[in-house]
């Protein structure tokens, strides 16, 4: 039987200012209005300011752009921090006559740091369609063949470069605060579980590789780790002279990518006579979009079946 209602979905991500002007502005969003300490503000200006502009808000509206012809339904893009702001995708669904949405977040594991804030958002915009939020969907099989995708091609390439054929690889996640784990958080287990599953479908021994979390913040505190900093040390005392990194905590090009990981990283590892490569990014992956639009078509078929 047919879903009688208007249908779509809504993906949800971080946002990211379009400029190195914008990044105060864009601060005060992240941390809900909390002014942080003018060099730390300074630092992630020089951050984006290296890198030039960060491409998350057009690559994310390229997935969205990949989804919706995936579906052949609505596909509305709403960020928490930046343009276009999640009350706008949610204002925009309502006066196109959307009755009901699956929401997915771009940021496949859980954590109450991430799809938590973005669940609270939406929720206080209150739409007037219902939603079905998606908690997670690190292991998803098209997921993890998309990660897997990438890893095998940039390790080809870099066994090429560096004319060796062991290369140790570290997957890494965004490091999140230590006491949001203490309380119960899946964010660890799960960022752990995408790396394996991706481990296992490029068939790499245990050896082979091991998990960092990347980009701790500078607000103070304890952040989860390792920190891959210290793995690369660990690997270079092994006698490792080569490292190659893949991020499977995010989706898409931005600034943790780009400056962490292509320049911050790299810089790291030349320091101690070692070179890194890294996997590209998910960014526009046919596989990505599959998985996705699977998500979305699991959730309004149970949607369907608990309506009757």
């Amino acid at each position: 039987m047919a879903d009688p209602r208007k249908n779509a979905v809504l993906l949800l991500a971080h946002g990211s200012p379009d400029s190195v002007a914008q990044v105060p502005d864009f601060l005060l969003r992240v941390t809900g209005g909390r002014p942080l300490p003018q060099p730390v503000v300074e630092e992630v200006k020089h951050r984006y300011g290296l890198i030039g502009r960060s491409p998350l808000t057009e690559l994310t509206l390229k997935q969205a752009e990949l989804l919706a012809g995936e579906l052949g339904m609505p596909v509305y893009v709403g960020m928490r921090n930046w343009k276009p702001f999640i009350a706008e995708a949610v204002r925009a669904m309502a006066s196109d006559g959307i009755e009901h949405a699956v929401a997915i977040c771009l940021a496949p594991q859980n954590s109450r740091t991430s799809v938590g804030l973005y669940r609270s958002v939406l929720a206080d915009n209150e739409a007037s369609f219902s939603v079905d939020f998606v908690e997670s969907w690190h292991d998803h099989p098209l997921l993890i063949r998309a990660f897997a995708e990438k890893l095998r091609a940039g390790l080809d390439r870099a066994r090429r470069e560096a004319q060796m054929q062991q290369i140790p690889i570290i997957f890494t996640a965004h490091s999140v605060p230590e006491r949001t784990i203490a309380e119960g958080d899946p964010y660890e287990s799960q960022a752990k579980e995408t790396a394996s599953l991706v481990a296992r479908e490029a068939a790499l021994a245990s050896g082979d590789w091991t998990f960092a979390f990347q980009s701790q913040g500078m607000s103070g505190g304890a952040w989860l780790g390792p920190r891959v900093e210290d793995t690369i040390l660990s690997l270079k005392e092994k006698g490792h002279r080569d490292v190659f990194v893949q991020p499977i905590g995010f989706l898409c090009d931005h600034v943790e990518v780009l400056y962490d990981i292509d320049i911050y990283f790299k810089q790291f590892a030349e320091a101690q006579d070692m070179r890194l490569w890294r996997a590209e990014s998910l960014n526009d992956s046919s596989l990505l979009a599959a998985a996705l639009a699977d998500v979305a078509r699991t959730r309004l078929s149970q949607s369907l079946l608990a309506s009757k």
